[in-house]
């Protein structure tokens, strides 16, 4: 069995996210139970490239694709297809939260930007660079929940982080036969780059109460 630490997970490192409008009938297959945020037909759905560094509790690289959902009125972020290189990293993903990581093998170049790929024994998954542009002042806080299916029912966890944000132009390259294909069908929306980004993920473990724990069976 692979060990991995418990939840909640802080992080730190980079991450270079674009933003689509997808039509509906492309979007990838939610969590049981939640349903698309759509507009004019359309879903919003993201995709990242992360690097796990510095601070973090495991270290690692990361493609993940992700669409807005609502879970009856409550937005959430449904984590829809994600890979990453580290066994402790997929084990705890899949085991704490039901994302569905698979692991895979990353080529990431930091030297200007960002240049990178990502393929497993089957499919060449993806490659993109990531162009920065104009850093919008101040170090940004977002808080959102993540909704998945864990052991046939809905498990939502939360999300805090804050980071540094640039603006930056991105260009997405999939084969049709790869499960992100129709991500190079358009052009991203919206792409950025968050910079030194701390997160928590995840919430922690109620311990017993000292009560509960002094209390001697008889």
């Amino acid at each position: 069995m692979t060990s991995y630490p418990e939840e909640p997970w802080r992080l730190a490192g980079q991450m270079y996210l674009s933003l689509w409008l997808v039509p509906l009938r492309e979007l990838p297959r939610v969590a049981d139970g939640t349903r698309p945020v759509t507009v004019a037909g359309h879903g919003a759905v993201g995709a990242a490239w992360v690097v796990y560094e510095n601070d973090s509790v495991l270290h690692y690289n990361e493609l993940l694709r992700a669409v807005l959902v609502r879970d009856g009125r409550r937005p959430r972020v449904c984590i829809t297809d994600i890979w990453v290189d580290s066994a402790a990293s997929m084990a705890g993903g899949r085991e704490l939260w039901g994302i569905p990581k698979e692991l895979a093998d990353f080529d990431i170049d930091r030297t200007a930007g960002l240049r990178a790929g990502a393929a497993t024994e089957k499919d060449v998954l993806a490659t993109a660079a990531f162009e920065p542009g104009r850093r919008i002042p101040g170090r940004w806080p977002l808080t959102y929940r993540v909704t998945q299916t864990l052991d046939g029912a809905l498990k939502t966890s939360s999300v805090r982080s804050r980071s540094t944000v640039r603006t930056a132009r991105a260009q997405w390259i999939a084969q049709e036969s790869s499960p992100l294909g129709e991500l190079s069908r358009r052009r991203p929306l919206l792409s950025l780059t968050l910079n030194d980004f701390a997160i928590r993920f995840g919430d922690a473990v109620p311990e017993p109460s000292r009560a509960a724990r002094s209390v001697t069976p008889r």
